[in-house]
């Protein structure tokens, strides 16, 4: 009896998930990219940075932002209550370029965590409607980020969703933190790319302004440390008003975490949101985990049974089989092609993730964004 229920739980997961494949993941490995995806009208552009003891982050990636080969925009840089030399940084920079702005912010509320409240200041203090948010520990890869990730807004488009991989380093938490970024960012791609857009991150993230006035700032989760690029996302996104980026021109590389217990701090604190996703988000997101934990928990188990062996080994290297052919595909795009022959390996590491992040994800709760 045990046996036929894990049976059929195993049959269940395995169809949930090659569903997700063929049917979901499958159109951002099929995407074609256009080799050009700016505008001749280039619309002026606001660069928004929030700044918490950045100085050397700003000193190392400042100046490729600034000299983007872009026909009008300005830099607005937050300094969110900074200790060290970030506000004299912030000054040097000003006295060389009269696009950057910088402001301060010394008047905010208990209420507000995170950086959501440097954000909106950033937002109120930029000029233009178009605004493209970044952070400071990252760096564009080319001097037409800005003009590539501005090609996404356009007629209904007010909403470009853009990709931001980690740099490359020795060692295995580095190769982990680049797959995961890598599989985080084929379920919001992809998810947009079937009319079902649920967040996008905010190293690499732009819009229009009145997105942000429409629904009162980050004033519905302002309580929540996280959140100022998924929730806004998710409360502001429809099947109509987003595009997506995938010229390699418009990525930016940001700085990875060294060590384990950095890491998990990291991704404690950008699943204290999942929580506040609109129920159908969380529905599909939570069919997409628990069915990869099943996938692999009803195998191992069947596995031990002589008369589901092979079944069970059939189907494992089955789903495997299509998750090579289309992340090929997919790391390609995303220029992470050393990560590949990981990929087994890395499919089923994920199962400890779930683990070890899902009561964060149901229950936690951060107050620091830093």
């Amino acid at each position: 009896m045990f046996f036929q229920l894990v049976f059929w739980v195993f049959i269940g997961a395995t169809a949930v998930q090659l569903a997700f494949w063929l049917l979901v993941f499958s159109r951002l490995a099929w995407r074609r990219i256009p080799e050009e995806n700016g505008t001749e009208e280039e619309p002026s552009v606001s660069v928004i940075i929030c700044a918490r003891n950045e100085a050397e982050n700003l000193k190392k990636n400042l100046p490729r932002i600034l000299n983007q080969n872009y026909r009008s925009f300005e830099v607005v840089v937050v300094n969110d209550g900074s200790t060290d030399e970030t506000a004299n940084i912030l000054l040097e920079f000003n006295i060389k370029h009269s696009n950057l702005h910088t402001v301060a912010t010394n008047d905010k509320p208990a209420h507000m965590v995170g950086k959501k409240y440097a954000l909106a200041k950033g937002i109120d203090t930029a000029k233009h409607d178009v605004l493209l948010v970044t952070d400071a520990d990252c760096q564009p890869l080319d001097n037409g980020w800005i003009r590539q990730m501005q090609g996404a807004i356009r007629g209904a488009k007010t909403i470009g969703l853009g990709y931001s991989p980690y740099e490359k380093r020795p060692g295995f938490l580095n190769r982990y933190i680049r797959f995961e970024t890598v599989y985080t960012a084929v379920q919001y791609f992809s998810f947009a790319l079937i009319g079902m857009p649920y967040m996008g991150v905010g190293r690499n993230l732009i819009y229009r302004k009145h997105l942000f006035q429409q629904v009162n700032g980050f004033q519905k989760h302002a309580h929540i440390a996280s959140g100022d690029d998924d929730l806004f996302i998710n409360a502001v996104a429809t099947p109509q008003n987003v595009a997506i980026v995938l010229n390699p021109a418009s990525f930016v590389v940001s700085t990875p975490k060294l060590d384990w217990q950095s890491y998990a701090k990291q991704k404690t604190r950008h699943y204290t949101t999942g929580k506040h996703y609109r129920p159908t988000h969380q529905l599909m997101l939570g069919a997409l985990s628990l069915s990869h934990f099943l996938h692999y928990f009803g195998g191992i188990v069947l596995i031990l049974k002589i008369s589901t062996m092979f079944a069970s080994i059939f189907l494992i290297g089955l789903r495997i089989l299509i998750l090579m052919y289309f992340y090929r595909l997919i790391l390609k795009k995303l220029h992470a092609q050393d990560i590949l022959p990981w990929i087994p390996l890395m499919d089923i590491i994920m199962l400890g993730h779930y683990l070890v992040f899902t009561p964060s994800l149901l229950t936690g709760k951060t107050n620091s964004w830093k």
